[in-house]
């Protein structure tokens, strides 16, 4: 069956074929135009996460099961007289980029229209708010204006605060085949050096928080140089008074290389290729994206491409790529507090437009609370009563610590999730089952607009309903019975592109009201489509006039670091992962690439504090302190360092970073700014560290330092603490027959616990001073069909020895970086392909190329030194 990728905004398309009870075959759909087959690591494993473990099959109030008739009763009354006490403003919705855009309209629907109030929100306020808001700026309505195909017809693609290579990998082969048919140029522009950067012709790693300096430089540039296209100018962009004179001192290439603390050299040459290549594509994400001046970073790139004629072209566009599957649908129905619906804002005629349409009784007439004032409000009592859809906020939002005592003191909340226990469910007084991907119908926009099916591969297990229909029933059960009368996601789909349409009249790009008609059966059998088409191709925007703007922006004075605070936190994705892990972190597959947190920090930064390699380290900012493992990178500028995004209580007492960013927002879009908080690093004092490899996840941790990740036939979790470790980790090892080995003078103790058929159940390693032995083997040993002695076992390796790996990079074909190393110089291979070849890596869904290149490049700087 046809269906969509549940992760990033790419849009994947999948062919799914069930093969078992909770058993699904993946492969990509050659036939969709987002992804032509191919598919990263994440969606090849997809299979791995639609399993039962951990799933909420029923409803729950305060912790006991209870009927949906109960559950949906008790939401509606609570709501309803929250309401009727306080006002429609006390209560709220926070809603999800992992929704389907039909779930995603009935919410806004209620909220907006029926509750009254436009406090609902959504996680994608976290990740593409900013250019929403600059697209709007600049275009009067927030349409992307690029297709994947620009990329294909680009001679030039810049990308700007974008890992690209992690987290759009499809996206980036695609660059890397325009590259190899068309000699495309790549320009990188990251203040870390990615795997994205390993085949960029040009890498700039500027300061953070300089976009505005540099885009305005290239601006300024591209102006005197005589690039300008002066009659798409006069005939399609309205420009300010005094623009072109505010463009002058301070924007040279001397001073915006001293800016931006760029090589003068290199950022000459940058702007010399840009402005002699008219097909350039900039892509730009959360780099840009999520700052405290994201709106104004988003404008100074559109400025460039409006200025120039780079737009509504093709091959040529400033292209914003979404992070979640359905970010862009939940932009055309309204899901961001700040919209109305359908590509609407709140002026006075939109809301009768909407009011009449929906027939609603009293339609929200000014924005909402975005996510960070949300929840300030929240915590602050005047919101009463939140209600949240398929996210995790105790995680995801910055300053956490303040998320969770808000979520605390809300007098109810209801969470409704297909996951069980999540961070954000324990404060939950009513929790409501939620349908999975894999067993979800309905539609989903990606980054270029293309309108794509999800198709549901298997009937929902326990009694988890789609989220559709849970608002729905609650609607219903709060009076509005008629105005929520949906039988199947089509009936809404139906409705969604009947209102894009409705009086529409050419004033707004978004228009689907060719499927306002469209049947069951054709819903059913829907195949990917497209809105708006190339939407800027004749100079005209959705703006009164019908031109662009140009918008100024200027550079703000960055904060200087203090004594205190000497670092900057930078943080983002990893490869394999994805938000907080609830589906990702079921795969063991995808667990292998970065099995813990880790903290990246510049060699030099490292030394001044007396960190090594694999040291746990303490990072800590004005918001709060998270314990994670230090890895030394020359990828990172000096005096700045990364954390990743992923990890929660459920899997680690580290790792936690949205414990550390400040809730400082844009002004503009409140996006909340997770690039450049300060922070500062220090070396963790342990006196033992160990491990522990068990069929069985073990719930209760008490080490000082644990992380816990899927691998094979059980868990793997990493331990380190101080004082008695036999008194912390001796509840760990399950019953049944144990064998031990203890080294008093090393402090060292090791322990493996048979099942009754004397098979490896757990194993548990642990020393104050001496070495561990290598976790791969007696990973394998949970699966094994023969036990291996108790010596073996007790040593943590085979009598006769294995070949050492090495840390996974392919994850598709299991293949370990001292592998390929050994391939590259025993074979001479000088090529990604040649690796390809010899051991298949690199082969299948591409997300490691840009390692494999990077071992190749070492491999062969370490032969000729």
């Amino acid at each position: 069956m046809k269906t969509t990728c549940a992760y990033c905004g790419v849009g994947c398309g999948i062919k799914a074929t069930v093969t078992g009870e909770r058993e699904v075959a993946i492969a990509g759909d050659t036939e969709h135009p987002a992804n032509r087959g191919k598919l990263c690591s994440k969606g090849t494993h997809l299979g791995e996460t639609v399993g039962l473990e951990g799933r909420l099959l029923y409803p729950e109030i305060t912790g006991r099961r209870a009927s949906w008739d109960k559950a949906i009763r008790q939401v509606a009354r609570t709501f309803a007289e929250t309401i009727e006490r306080h006002g429609p403003d006390s209560v709220a919705f926070y809603v999800s980029g992992q929704l389907l855009t039909e779930d995603y309209y009935v919410a806004n629907k209620l909220m907006k229209g029926f509750i009254g109030s436009a406090n609902i929100d959504t996680n994608s306020r976290l990740c593409m708010s900013s250019a929403v808001a600059g697209y709007t700026r600049a275009f009067g309505e927030d349409v992307v204006p690029a297709t994947y195909e620009d990329i294909d017809e680009a001679d030039l693609v810049v990308l700007v605060g974008s890992n690209t290579a992690w987290c759009h990998p499809v996206v980036y082969q695609r660059i890397m085949a325009a590259r190899l048919l068309r000699g495309t140029q790549v320009v990188v522009i990251d203040p870390r050096r990615t795997e994205t950067c390993e085949e960029a012709d040009l890498h700039l790693q500027l300061r953070p928080g300089t976009d505005v300096a540099l885009m305005n430089g290239l601006l300024a540039y591209c102006r005197d140089a005589g690039v300008l296209d002066e009659a798409f100018l006069a005939e399609h962009v309205a420009t300010p008074d005094s623009f072109w004179s505010a463009l002058g001192e301070g924007n040279d290439l001397w001073s915006t290389a001293r800016t931006c603390d760029i090589a003068p050299v290199d950022l000459k040459r940058f702007f010399e290729l840009f402005a002699a290549t008219p097909r350039t594509v900039t892509l730009f994400s959360q780099g840009i994206n999520q700052s405290i001046r994201g709106t104004d970073q988003v404008n100074a790139i559109v400025n460039v491409h409006l200025a120039t004629g780079r737009i509504g072209k093709p091959g040529a566009a400033p292209f914003s790529i979404t992070g979640q599957p359905n970010a862009m649908g939940g932009r055309e129905v309204g899901g961001l507090a700040s919209t109305l619906a359908a590509h609407r804002d709140f002026a006075p005629e939109n809301v009768a437009e909407v009011k009449r349409f929906w027939a609603a009784p009293r339609v929200a007439d000014k924005p909402g609370l975005k996510a960070v004032d949300l929840f300030r409000s929240i915590r602050e009592g005047r919101v009463k009563a939140l209600w949240v859809m398929a996210t995790n906020p105790a995680v995801s939002l910055p300053d956490a610590a303040q998320v969770r005592e808000a979520l605390a003191l809300c007098p109810f909340v209801v969470v409704s999730d297909c996951m069980a226990d999540t961070d954000t469910s324990r404060f939950a007084d009513v929790k409501l089952p939620a349908v999975g991907w894999g067993e979800k119908d309905g539609t989903v926009t990606n980054s270029e607009r293309l309108i794509s099916r999800q198709r549901a591969l298997m009937a929902a297990p326990g009694e988890a309903r789609p989220d559709w229909w849970i608002v729905t029933q609650v609607a219903r059960a709060m009076g509005w019975r008629d105005a929520f009368g949906y039988e199947n996601a089509a009936d809404i789909y139906r409705e969604h592109a009947r209102l894009s349409a409705y009086r529409n009249e050419g004033r707004r790009k978004f228009d689907i009201g060719f499927h306002a008609a469209i049947t069951n059966r054709e819903y059913e059998a829907m195949e990917p489509v497209s809105w708006g088409g190339a939407p800027f191709s004749e100079g005209r925007f959705s703006t009164p006039d019908g031109k662009a703007r140009l918008v100024a922006v200027e550079q703000r004075v960055l904060d200087e670091r203090l004594p205190k605070w000497p670092l900057t936190l930078n943080t983002g994705r990893y490869r394999d992962q994805w938000h907080t892990m609830t589906r990702t972190g079921l795969s063991p597959r995808l667990s292998q690439h970065r099995r813990e947190p880790l903290v990246e920090i510049h060699f030099r930064d490292a030394e001044e504090q007396g960190i090594g390699d694999g040291d746990l380290v303490r990072v800590a900012t004005p918001q709060g302190e998270s314990v994670f493992r230090a890895a030394l990178s020359e990828g990172q500028r000096q005096g700045e360092i990364f954390t990743p995004i992923h990890w929660t209580d459920r899997q680690s007492s580290g790792g936690r970073t949205g414990l550390l960013p400040r809730p400082l927002v844009d002004p503009h879009s409140g996006q909340p700014g997770f690039k450049s908080t300060p922070a500062r690093i220090e070396k963790l004092a342990v006196e033992w560290r160990g491990f522990l490899i068990a069929r069985e996840v073990p719930e209760q941790v008490r080490a000082d330092y644990f992380t816990k990740v899927r691998v094979g036939q059980g868990w793997l979790v990493e331990l380190a603490g101080s004082g008695d470790p036999d008194a912390q980790l001796g509840n760990l090892l399950a019953g049944g027959q144990r064998i031990e080995s203890l080294d008093r003078a090393r402090g060292g103790w090791r322990a493996a616990v048979l099942d009754k058929g004397g098979r490896l159940s757990a194993a548990l390693f642990v020393s104050r001073a001496g070495r561990l032995p290598d976790r791969e083997w007696l990973i394998t040993q949970l699966s094994a069909h023969e036990t291996p002695s108790s010596v073996e076992l007790l040593a943590g390796r085979p009598a006769i020895p294995q070949p050492d790996r090495g840390p996974i990079v392919c994850v598709c074909f299991d293949v370990g970086m001292k592998t390929i190393v050994q391939a590259i110089a025993s074979q001479s291979l000088v090529s990604v392909e040649a690796v390809g070849k010899a051991l298949s890596a690199g082969t299948n869904c591409g997300s490691c190329k840009p390692a494999i290149q990077r071992l190749i490049g070492e491999t062969k700087e370490a032969a000729h030194a």
